[in-house]
């Protein structure tokens, strides 16, 4: 099973809830970063700072930082870039070199990046305190147009759900049969209705004989 540590591409509000994904964005990036436990706060506040400088970088649609809510060790940092040179600068830049020096002793595990393109990707709707779920989906290469198909469907009937505010789907640029799932939802009792919508069950079914690894589905809040 793959393990997320994510940079994905998603617009925020610098105030917390969601608003519409930035329309202008190529590149969609996902990384998930593990720290020592006892070192949550500390990697915390350097994640915060790294978004809030991160965010004035040039080409940065977006970048946001969301903490998992059963590990809170565990981070994912979700951005979105006008282009591929974009993110290269970022990543090369002053704000990405201080937070890997800061995190450089805290981490217990190496940072796993991911580059995407948006395969369903739509305007989100206003929210608040919302809980979001990151996904990894990996389907065999044979079923890849199936796998698309399908988790295209899924995001098409899950924004139609109650309480939903994002559900976008990325496509890896080095692996297609690879898929990287970003909902947010208004609270976690509407996370839970949409587990057990016959649209969810059905995209489960399909998925089964097609995935290629544990379906990696990870809940999470917005750092502030």
């Amino acid at each position: 099973m793959l393990r997320l540590l994510a940079l994905a591409g998603l617009a925020m509000t610098l105030a917390g809830p969601p608003a519409a994904l930035a329309q202008n964005a190529t590149l969609y990036t996902v990384t998930y970063i593990e720290v020592g436990p006892v070192l949550t706060r500390i990697a915390a506040a350097a994640l915060n700072a790294y978004r809030d400088a991160g965010r004035k970088d040039q080409g940065a649609a977006s970048l946001e930082v969301l903490q998992r809510i059963d590990r809170p060790n565990q981070f994912v940092v979700l951005g979105s870039w006008t282009d591929q040179k974009a993110f290269e600068a970022h990543s090369a830049g002053e704000h990405a070199r201080r937070l890997n020096d800061k995190l450089a002793t805290m981490l217990a595990a190496p940072n796993d990046t991911r580059q995407h393109s948006g395969l369903s990707v739509a305007p989100a709707k206003p929210g608040k305190d919302a809980i979001f779920a990151v996904t990894h989906v990996d389907v065999i290469p044979p079923q890849k147009d199936n796998g698309v198909s399908a988790i295209e469907q899924l995001a098409d009937q899950s924004r139609n759900h109650a309480g939903n505010l994002i559900f976008d789907v990325w496509q890896q640029t080095d692996r297609p049969n690879h898929f990287t799932v970003v909902e947010a939802w208004t609270n976690r009792g509407a996370f839970d209705l949409h587990q057990m919508q016959k649209e969810t069950r059905d995209f489960r079914t399909k998925l089964g004989p097609m995935s290629g690894a544990l379906y990696d589905e990870r809940l999470y809040k917005q750092l502030r």
